[in-house]
């Protein structure tokens, strides 16, 4: 793994700061002068990060969506079937490491800025263009190139509706929970295609288990959480 540099690991730390302020403040009463004061240091530093607080806010979604990114990918690389792929994106999408209360407040708070942000509208194309990437790959052999798309897309909604729910629950919602809710409408959405329910059972099964003993050790977390947004 290569190196970072100070500026890097500095940018990181105030990302994280921003994040804890949003969690706190939602995204119009974080300002500079908080996400200084959580990091310990003068809002100049900040500024000299970041050059205005959508810089930061910048840094914050792309934080975010590169633990995110980590999570799906590390569990598809041990997807072996095209319906195990269906299900590491799944569990990838609600594993410990993303799908935590706080997080959901933060990405619903993010994502109210998207109408007015030219850099988040960019950020989160990015994020849901790879999303359909990722479904249409391991849909298209199950489903067919003509169905794949608008499953993918219902896919999509399902799993965004449950952080969506979760960031409104007053108690926190538990990963396994949004994961059994994706596998009810992927259930339903390939219905007559052929597969059966042991299929969708084991598929479902080697996926959770492998999410439960990967990512959530120390080393996948501080991997994930020490990699530089991009």
């Amino acid at each position: 793994m290569a190196r970072r540099t100070i500026g890097e690991i500095r940018r990181a730390e105030l990302s994280q700061a921003a994040f804890d302020a949003l969690v706190l403040h939602g995204i119009r009463g974080t300002t500079l002068d908080r996400v200084a004061k959580i990091a310990g240091v003068s809002k100049g530093v900040v500024l000299h990060h970041f050059k205005d607080k959508d810089a930061l806010f910048e840094g914050v979604q792309r934080t975010a969506n590169t633990v995110l990114r980590d999570c799906v990918t590390e569990m598809l690389r041990h997807a072996d079937t095209p319906l195990e792929r269906l299900y590491a994106i799944i569990v990838g999408n609600f594993a410990a490491p993303v799908f935590q209360q706080e997080i959901c407040h933060a990405w619903i708070s993010l994502c109210s800025d998207v109408p007015h942000n030219v850099q988040s509208q960019r950020i989160q194309t990015v994020v849901h263009a790879r999303m359909r990437s990722n479904l249409l790959s391991a849909l298209r052999p199950l489903t067919g190139a003509v169905d794949a798309p608008r499953i993918a897309f219902h896919l999509r909604t399902v799993m965004d509706g449950i952080w969506l729910r979760a960031s409104f629950q007053i108690a926190p919602m538990e990963g396994a929970v949004g994961v059994a809710e994706v596998d009810f409408a992927a259930r339903h959405l390939l219905a007559g295609k052929g597969i059966t329910s042991d299929e969708f059972d084991a598929a479902l099964g080697k996926m959770q288990a492998l999410g439960d003993l990967i990512l959530t050790t120390r080393a996948f977390r501080d991997q994930a959480l020490a990699a530089p947004g991009r």
